[in-house]
């Protein structure tokens, strides 16, 4: 009987992770070389430690290939579709923090809120014959962030990287990122739209609806009585 955690396999992500865990009595540790991205956990049986990238645990959780995985709040709304119906938030955790945000030029003095913004984009498309374009990765959310608020005429343009220089590049007139403390937008004279909060992330625990859990009850039990964690059949 074994159930599959998956968890951030380098940095801050991971050593705060192993740092809740073990604060609550379950002690999570790399195991071989520190690339070979292995692990244990002591303190509960039956519990097997995934060491993958924070971008890949939505999407083992979503397929079944692990039962639980801490990772950011927003990549799971981003990755999965209908997110709710494919895991369980069981507990967020209290760090990993940050704001998905809608940026634009600072110099755009007439441009504050998501208003403003739906009308610049209308007045950029009738100047210049194309749709104003953001540069994001989050194109799910922020797709659907600006449809429920209503605004049109723009484009979204894949950024996987340095998004913050694409106005700067000239191949963004604005972006949707994640940001904690507003510096590097600032440094790339940018301000955030007063109302364009798009998601406020933080590193959850979450619990796949697609794992067979029906071996992974007991080790699911035992670590949830020292978590604080709902019965499997809560999740199911």
């Amino acid at each position: 009987m074994t159930l599959k955690i998956g968890v951030p396999s380098k940095g801050r992500l991971m050593e705060k992770t192993f740092d809740w865990f073990g604060a609550r009595g379950v002690t999570m540790r790399q195991t071989g070389a520190e690339r070979e991205y292995s692990g244990a956990v002591d303190g509960v049986e039956g519990v097997e430690l995934v060491l993958l990238s924070a971008g890949e645990i939505p999407r083992e959780l979503g397929a079944g290939r692990i039962h639980l995985g801490v990772t950011g709040s927003d990549l799971v709304r981003e990755k999965l579709a209908d997110w709710s119906l494919q895991v369980a938030e069981l507990a967020p955790l209290g760090f990993g923090h940050a704001d998905l945000i809608i940026a634009v030029p600072a110099f755009w003095i007439d441009v504050d809120t998501l208003d403003d913004l739906d009308a610049a984009a209308a007045a950029f498309r009738a100047t210049h014959g194309f749709r104003l374009r953001i540069a994001t990765k989050y194109h799910r959310l922020v797709r659907e962030f600006l449809m429920a608020n209503g605004v049109a005429d723009y484009q979204l343009v894949d950024s996987q990287g340095a998004t913050e220089g694409t106005v700067k590049n000239g191949t963004a007139e604005a972006i949707a990122d994640i940001t904690s403390s507003g510096e590097t937008l600032r440094a790339n004279h940018l301000k955030i739209l007063s109302d364009a909060l798009v998601h406020s992330s933080q590193a959850v625990l979450f619990a796949s609806r697609r794992a067979d859990w029906s071996e992974a009850a007991a080790p699911f039990a035992a670590l949830g009585a020292r978590l604080g964690l709902p019965e499997p059949g809560m999740i199911t």
